[in-house]
């Protein structure tokens, strides 16, 4: 135990300079490692909701430092806070350190949210066609809609799609070969073989499973080598009457910079759209989410809510605010309660944006287009707004590196680290204060006005 102890202390260390200092007295200060078994991490937080936002938010940034610290590529799975009360009972008493039902391990997948699943969803016009689909590619894997694309806008619940997929495949055969990874984390694996020199272990992972599911697929655009092994496994896989599924913010056309042959075989199953979901949706979706944090939140509650923000991952994290600013008050959820809350965010916080408003807006400021901010041109009136973006996302939002890296067109966390420094330092050394400032301004304006 005390070897976990230091252990953790050292990989707590690291996230601490990844996150902001709020994140990290609430989230990360009481969790404890539990264990270490060959490659596979178990983690204990305080309580589920906190596992939830530890998996769905920084999973990729504990790996990165938990890989770090013990040169294993982990696999991490988080448990609630029976099991750091179930040692303590067990260093007591010796008595047994797993009860049955009680403590329950969550994250059965890794990077798989296990409350992401089709029962868990809501569905309307916005997003009927690609839930039916998904559904049917979880029935019949392999046999119909090989590939299964799924494109739209960031919020819209294409994750969530893609794993309930995932989820409902594993809860009919947990031994089927199931991965879930994003692009970014793809292509870190294909460079890392490369450099290590030992292509056929990373190929053995990817070419025998069942289901591969790969979001954000948009992000390998000019990306040469990652495009061909993808290309390949793609095809060995289908050969194999093995399951692909992928996701972009974009039909598979309008994905520049990414091989003819590949773009055919992305366009070769079916290909479907979510849109945004709209005002009765995205009620739904926040009875759902209240649900499962045990909230008893009435319909014009939600209603006010789903007011606010117009996509499905803003939702939960406005919900969360809510549900923690009640708790800490000690007051009840309801109308009077949740309009308060949202009176005060106007005036005082802006944490609950969406990152494409923020990026919006300070493409205003600087008169440039989003696409431009994103792209991997190194022209130098793009570095000091990318820079800007880099920063707003972090302070404001409390994004990680890798989040913001995914946002800003998959660059890598070290370069985001290096922007946010940059602007940091340059803070109370040039005028860019005030155009930060005036940034924020320009979202107000928008806030109020909307």
């Amino acid at each position: 135990m005390d070897e976990h102890k230091e252990l953790w202390g050292k990989i707590l260390g690291e996230v601490e300079l990844n996150v902001s200092r709020a994140n990290f007295l609430t989230l990360f200060k009481r969790t404890v490692l539990l264990s270490l078994e060959g490659n596979v991490v178990t983690i204990a937080a305080p309580s589920a909701m906190i596992v939830d936002l530890l998996q769905r938010r920084f999973y990729e940034i504990i790996k990165i430092a938990v890989d770090k610290h013990t040169g294993l590529n982990t696999k991490i799975i988080f448990v609630p806070k029976t099991i750091i009360e179930n040692i303590e009972k067990a260093n007591e008493a010796e008595m047994p350190l797993f009860e049955e039902e009680k403590s329950k391990v969550v994250g059965h997948l890794p990077r798989v949210r296990p409350d992401y699943t089709f029962e868990n969803m809501a569905v309307s016009s916005s997003n009927q066609l690609a839930f039916v689909s998904a559904t049917t590619v979880a029935k019949k894997l392999g046999q119909i809609y090989n590939p299964l694309f799924i494109y739209g806008p960031v919020g819209c619940g294409k994750t969530h799609l893609m794993q309930a997929i995932a989820n409902d495949v594993f809860a009919k055969n947990p031994a089927k070969k199931i991965l879930y990874i994003t692009s970014e984390e793809f292509t870190n694996e294909v460079v890392e073989s490369i450099r290590e020199n030992n292509t056929s272990l990373m190929k053995r992972r990817f070419r025998n499973l069942d289901l591969l599911i790969i979001d954000d697929i948009q992000f390998i655009a000019g990306k040469e080598k990652i495009q061909e092994e993808l290309f390949h496994t793609f095809n060995i896989l289908v050969d194999n009457s093995s399951q692909i599924v992928l996701s972009s913010d974009r039909p598979p056309a309008e994905i520049k910079k990414v091989e003819k042959r590949l773009l055919s075989r992305f366009a070769g199953g079916l290909t479907v759209d979510i849109e945004q979901p709209d005002f009765e949706l995205r009620t739904a979706i926040l009875l759902i989410k209240a649900r499962k944090y045990d909230i008893n939140l009435s319909i014009g509650s939600a209603k006010i809510i789903a007011e606010k923000t117009q996509d499905a991952r803003s939702l939960e994290g406005l919900l969360l605010r809510i549900i923690t600013q009640a708790q800490s008050n000690e007051e009840e959820i309801n109308e009077d309660f949740i309009s308060r809350v949202m009176s005060e965010d106007k005036k005082e916080d802006h944490s609950y944006f969406h990152p494409d408003e923020i990026i919006n807006n300070i493409c205003v400021f600087y008169k440039i287009k989003p696409t431009q901010l994103k792209s991997q041109k190194r022209d130098s009136f793009l570095v000091r707004p990318r820079q800007v973006a880099m920063y707003i996302l972090k302070r404001d939002l409390g994004l990680t590196y890798v989040e913001i890296g995914n946002i800003l067109g998959g660059r890598d966390h070290t370069t985001i680290m290096y922007g946010v420094e940059k602007v940091e330092n340059l803070l109370s050394k040039s005028r860019l204060s005030e155009d930060i400032l005036n940034i924020s301004k320009l979202a107000v304006e928008k806030q109020v006005d909307y």
